[in-house]
């Protein structure tokens, strides 16, 4: 029977589950799950972690106004509670032991995880089946995390092609040769309407904060970044012993590299990439756990002028810079290019792409070898 705990109505709305289905073993292992297998969940949930409280000096006076208007009352010793993180969570009957985290990139939410935009499982139900408990955030002054203690102005950018570019799903309106991306419209139209806009300025120190927070409360688990927090998921590991493993797709940013030693900057068109510097026994504590990073296709191996391609050629090259760097400190780091394993067409949302429990399956087959499910 499934259980509801602190169950948010529409926020889980992604997933149906048939009780009367029979229940998977623990070590299963196919690719070829069914998008109507059900599966059973012991426990769901969602909650805040993190954050911090702000108030305003003075003393609250409940009648200051005469009436109620939110735009136009004194703050005067009144608090606010933001920056933290939102996470919604499932575990499934007889889990695996560590349970995955996953979070989000640039613009993005919980989303990318869910639902594919052309509607098929996402990355939350396919680990779900394979019995790993599911843990979904939304970063701080992001989505469902948006109360930020610290104000900005949002503004309604016509932008829409250029993150197609960025994303790599093509150039302009025009999808790439065979790429892994549903061409659907309706696809498209989803896809564009997941992008969600920062409710505060972009702190990565709030986010690594929460995200650390978020691992002191669960415990051990592995860390499953996307894009922009990949970075920031090397420097919560800094921060946080229970941390056991990151799989990053695409790390676009934020490589933390031993003091002395961090790399010229990576130009690009429109830019140029910088890496950080670290102390070397902060560095060190990324030779203690596996990590895996991917990137999909359509990045190239020299300068071209498409921005879009340009800064994942960067980011490409860093990856391959910082992964000799960790390995050489007596590291784990697997840098795997998909098309070099045949696998092509992939975007930047791999998680999202056509091929996506294939996708998924290299994630698990990767957990098995290390010994992580």
């Amino acid at each position: 029977m499934i259980k509801y705990f602190n169950f948010y109505t529409g926020i889980l709305c992604t997933l149906v589950f048939i009780l009367s289905c029979a229940e998977r073993q623990p070590n299963s292992a196919d690719p070829s799950i069914s998008d109507k297998e059900s599966v059973q969940i012991q426990e769901q949930g969602t909650f805040a972690v993190g954050g911090s409280v702000i108030e305003s000096p003075g003393t609250f006076d409940p009648v200051a106004h005469g009436y109620f208007n939110p735009t136009d009352q004194s703050t005067e010793g009144q608090t606010l509670h933001g920056d933290h993180a939102t996470v919604v969570y499932q575990i499934p009957v007889n889990p695996r032991e560590l349970p995955l985290v996953f979070w989000h990139g640039y613009g993005q939410s919980m989303r990318t995880w869910q639902t594919t935009p052309d509607g098929r499982e996402g990355f939350q139900s396919i680990f779900l089946k394979k019995k790993f408990p599911v843990y979904l955030l939304d970063q701080p002054r992001r989505g469902l995390s948006g109360r930020s203690t610290v104000s900005t102005t949002t503004n309604a950018r016509t932008e829409d092609q250029l993150w197609f570019g960025i994303f790599r799903l093509g150039e302009g309106n025009q999808f790439y040769p065979e790429v892994q991306f549903s061409q659907d419209p309706d696809a498209l139209e989803q896809f564009f309407r997941q992008i969600t806009p920062d409710t505060g300025p972009l702190n990565i120190q709030v986010n690594i904060d929460a995200v650390s927070a978020l691992f002191d409360k669960i415990g051990e688990g592995v860390l499953v970044t996307h894009s922009h927090s990949g970075g920031q998921g090397w420097m919560t590991a800094l921060k946080n012993d229970n941390i056991k493993a990151i799989v990053s797709y695409e790390p676009g940013s934020n490589f933390v590299f031993p003091v002395g030693k961090v790399p010229q900057p990576i130009p690009f068109v429109g830019g140029a990439l910088k890496a950080r510097g670290v102390p070397m026994e902060e560095f060190q504590k990324l030779t203690k756990i596996p990590i895996v990073i991917y990137y999909g296709d359509y990045i190239p191996e020299e300068p071209v002028t498409s921005p879009g391609k340009e800064q994942w050629r960067a980011a490409l090259t860093m990856a391959g810079q910082w992964t000799k760097a960790v390995n050489d400190a007596g590291g784990d780091v697997t840098l795997i290019v998909l098309p070099e394993l045949g696998i092509k067409g992939n975007t930047h949302f791999p998680m999202s792409d056509l091929n996506n429990k294939q996708i998924a399956e290299l994630m698990f087959e990767w957990l098995s070898e290390k010994g992580l499910n």
